[in-house]
């Protein structure tokens, strides 16, 4: 909000200024600038610098008037930057794009990016242009280049091929300082790493970086050599806590796993002891995973760690024979426990405990609020053939595409979309564009050659399995294991296959580390008990008032306030659409407003595409 008009953006990333106090449009800007929208696109925010609003689809990221809605031309000479440039890679070999917006220090614009999670993926270096011209001001390399801090925790050559390590959850300023506070995610390939042997710095690492220059100030990597998908999935909150009576400035990182991290904003020092754990060895040749992983001693888990016999669901008779029977075949050991052929639990799962919405730290009360997914999910993996020689359509599929979009193309919608009944969305040409460009965290497949395209793309749309031959793969980006898709441990009615809660919302005081309360969130209307707690993806705002104001539960579709201090519900509203975001407030004319959008979408439930502003007295 500035000067009291909202700006926003739509499910198909068009951006509004709206006057915040009514809700009149006041213009709106098409940054596909009409052509068709493919694939699932996301837009977390804005940045803005002397009335510019930067947003960014796809791989180009927009400078427009914040008056008027027009593009600055000034910038990157069209209105925009494409952000495939600058990585010392072909740029059209690359899918990079911003769904979070960086941070803005002085006149440059410090961003991160999204990418490919599996090869060919785009490296996640963190970059600064300059916020008037577009130029590049510098870059860090998560990925390490040959003479730089960290190479030699990849093989020699990983830089050039290998990807990801990106940031794309956000980042944190110190603007007194200059220090910007930088959380990465995991390498690609996420969950099989033979190709990328050693600890993978910066991966599943928070940096600090200069903001001025770029240069690492300090790190601290959270999972060496990630085959997990832990990636950090949220920015740290800036936070400052009592020590032995004295105020300490700290940034507070909160994990997938559970877990939230506290260190000292200068210094990088722990402000809570860490514990070295022993990590298993991969039961999968080829993997060779790091010996020992850090977990911090406090605060407490906000989620369960690990799944057991006990704590599998017993909603009903049937449904906890059949969690029995399936848990039997597949390992589940807690934190750390390697992906197997037979099945691994991922527990809490790829989505988290903490995720992309963010949490809220109270000054006052030295509060920190976190809302968490507790989810199993199961990890498998499976042999792909790199064999040379005549392969069918379905194979290729097999070995490309199973890994996300699983064996049966049924997908983990909405992250990774059903292929079925594909010709009644997309035509040949259209199919065989996406599998050469890629799109959204697609990476591009043009490497597969034409025929085998054209194969592929026949048995997608019409289900033939035609003959192919191919060349036997050499490529370090083909590898001996992929998984067979993102499948979440449940029972036969697809209800969560463990004993409830299946999310919560807890306050831990970033002082003591002790828990100052903690409550089931989120509700499944359909059942009888409303004690369960549900997925949730949106995080909380916390206001001097001693509100805590949090939609993000997925199947009740309601917004909440509860009291800061003590976990008691205060008020809620059932909206239209599940509000999976994070909620802001404003102030127009003497009036406080709270608004949040609900857009619905996740683990099955309706979608929309609504903003709701409420007003407080």
């Amino acid at each position: 909000m500035l000067d009291g008009i909202v700006y926003l953006s739509s499910a198909k990333l068009r951006v509004y200024a709206i006057d915040g106090a009514t809700g009149r449009v006041l213009w709106n800007f098409d940054p596909h600038e009409g052509k068709p929208v493919r694939g699932k696109q996301r837009n977390r925010g804005f940045m803005h610098w002397n009335g510019r609003i930067y947003v960014a689809a796809q791989h180009r990221l927009w400078s427009i008037d914040r008056k008027t809605g027009k593009p600055d031309m000034a910038f990157g000479g069209k209105g925009w930057i494409d952000l495939r440039e600058d990585l010392g890679r072909p740029v059209e070999s690359l899918n990079v794009g911003l769904t979070t917006p960086g941070v803005v220090y002085n006149d440059t614009l410090i961003i991160g990016s999204i990418t490919s999670e599996g090869l060919p993926a785009a490296p996640g270096d963190i970059r600064s242009y300059n916020a008037r011209t577009g130029k590049l001001q510098w870059s860090f390399h998560t990925i390490p280049h040959p003479g730089e801090f960290g190479y030699d925790t990849w093989p020699k050559d990983g830089w050039k091929y290998l990807g990801a390590a990106n940031n794309w959850a956000g980042m944190a300023l110190d603007v007194n300082r200059g220090l910007v506070y930088v959380p990465t995610g995991s390498a690609a390939y996420d969950f099989f790493g033979a190709n990328r042997a050693g600890d993978n710095l910066f991966a599943n690492t928070l940096l600090c970086l200069d903001a001025k220059t770029g240069k690492r100030k300090w790190h601290f990597q959270a999972v060496k050599h990630d085959v997990w998908d832990r990636d950090f999935p949220t920015s740290p909150v800036l936070v400052t806590v009592q020590r032995n009576g004295k105020l300490i400035d700290a940034a507070a990182q909160a994990t997938k796993s559970g877990h939230v991290f506290v260190f000292n904003r200068e210094t990088g020092e722990s402000l809570f002891p860490l514990e070295t754990r022993n990590a298993p060895p991969s039961p999968v040749a080829g993997e060779k995973l790091a010996a020992t992983q850090v977990l911090p001693a406090k605060p407490e888990p906000f989620a369960r760690q690990r799944l057991t016999e006990e704590t599998l669901t017993k909603r009903t008779p049937e449904a906890a024979r059949v969690a029995r029977e399936r848990f039997k075949t597949i390992r589940s050991n807690g934190q750390w426990e390697p992906p197997s052929l037979e099945g691994t639990i991922v527990f809490p799962g790829f989505d988290g405990a903490a995720e992309w919405g963010g949490q809220a730290f109270d000054p006052e009360t030295g509060l920190f609020y976190v809302n968490s997914n507790e989810m199993a999910w199961v990890l498998r993996l499976v042999p792909r053939s790199l064999a040379g020689g005549v392969v069918r359509g379905q194979g290729i599929y097999a070995r490309s595409c199973a890994g996300c979009h699983r064996e049966d193309l049924g997908g983990s919608p909405p992250e990774f979309p059903s292929l079925k009944n594909l010709v009644s969305r997309m035509d040949a040409a259209a199919l065989e564009r996406v599998i050469v460009n890629g799109v959204g965290r697609m990476p591009a497949f043009r490497a597969l050659g034409r025929d085998a395209i054209e194969a592929l793309s026949a048995f997608l749309l019409r289900g033939e399995d035609k003959e192919v031959i191919v060349a036997k793969s050499d490529s370090p980006m083909d590898q001996s294991h992929t998984t067979d898709g993102y499948n979440k441990f449940l029972d036969p009615d697809g209800y969560p296959a463990i004993t409830p809660p299946w999310g919560t919302l807890n306050a831990i005081s970033l002082d003591t580390g002790n828990y100052a309360w903690k409550i089931p969130f989120g509700e499944h209307p359909d059942l009888a008990d409303k004690s369960t707690g549900s997925e949730n993806y949106g995080g909380p705002l916390v206001t001097k008032s001693g509100l805590l104001f949090i939609g993000a539960t997925n199947f009740d579709k309601k917004f909440r306030a509860y009291d800061k201090r003590t976990g008691k519900l205060l008020w809620e509203t059932t909206l239209p659409f599940a509000a999976n975001a994070t909620p802001a407030t404003y102030e127009v004319g003497g009036k406080q407003f709270i608004v949040i959008a609900a857009g619905g979408g996740k683990s099955g439930a309706a979608s929309g595409a609504m903003y709701f502003a409420f007003a407080l007295p």
